[in-house]
């Protein structure tokens, strides 16, 4: 398995955080594992297509032939969900990790994610998209939402005009917790559902989410900003 590169690893003091971008195929950087000894948002890009299954999920749900075909990798991530596909250039994927110490830290599985939803929705105002919201209510279930991640909606996910627009899972042990969030640049939802074993839902089926089609690098600078101020 490829190791992950890193640049931009600028470490801060105090409160502050340890910020940096890794690049590396999907299944080394879900591979790593924190230490939880410092507050750390990375920005990570994936070098090759990636189907992510949840931690939960079957292999049974994906059509791995037709995966092979494509040429898109399987892999699995430890934090909970439905399947999320990863295009090179196509999405933008914050990976947050907090200590059991840090006052970010909330007991409240669902109320955990409420901040870092904070962070997206206040940069995507930023950039140009006043109706973002947070959602804090409980879990919004539809026909798929259990084995397509974007179709469904959790506590703390972003919505742009009613769509998703950042999903976020979240794997937790009894020192830190690792938030994983991504929003879309493009939507692929006929290469997706062409990756699903029978019974799979067509392109109509699903619910597509809001789609960034502004400026990245904008948001990515955006989110940075939002961050620092918490």
């Amino acid at each position: 398995m490829n190791e992950p590169s890193a640049d931009r690893v600028l470490p801060e003091d105090g409160p502050g955080w340890h910020v940096g971008v890794r690049r590396g195929p999907a299944a080394s950087l879900h591979g790593l594992v924190p230490d939880g000894s410092a507050r750390v948002a990375e920005w990570y890009e994936v070098e090759r297509p990636a189907l992510v299954l949840g931690s939960a999920q079957r292999d049974e749900v994906v059509d791995h032939d037709a995966a092979a075909a494509a040429g898109v990798d399987v892999v699995r991530r430890r934090s909970g969900g439905g399947v999320v596909l990863l295009m090179p250039g196509e999405s933008l994927w914050l990976d947050v990790v907090v200590p059991r110490h840090d006052p970010r830290w909330d007991d409240d599985v669902a109320a955990a994610m409420w901040w870092l939803g904070d962070v997206w929705c206040e940069a995507l105002h930023a950039v140009g998209a006043p109706s973002a919201t947070v959602h804090r209510g409980a879990l919004v279930h539809t026909p798929w939402s259990r084995l397509v991640c974007f179709d469904g909606l959790g506590s703390g996910e972003v919505l742009v005009d009613g769509r998703k627009a950042v999903g976020i899972s979240q794997r937790r042990t009894r020192d830190w917790v690792r938030l994983q969030s991504s929003i879309h640049l493009a939507w692929q939802g006929e290469l997706l559902v062409s990756l699903l074993a029978p019974p799979a839902p067509t392109v109509a089926d699903l619910r597509p989410p809001a789609v960034h089609r502004g400026d990245a690098a904008a948001l990515r600078i955006a989110v940075a900003d939002a961050l620092a101020s918490r």
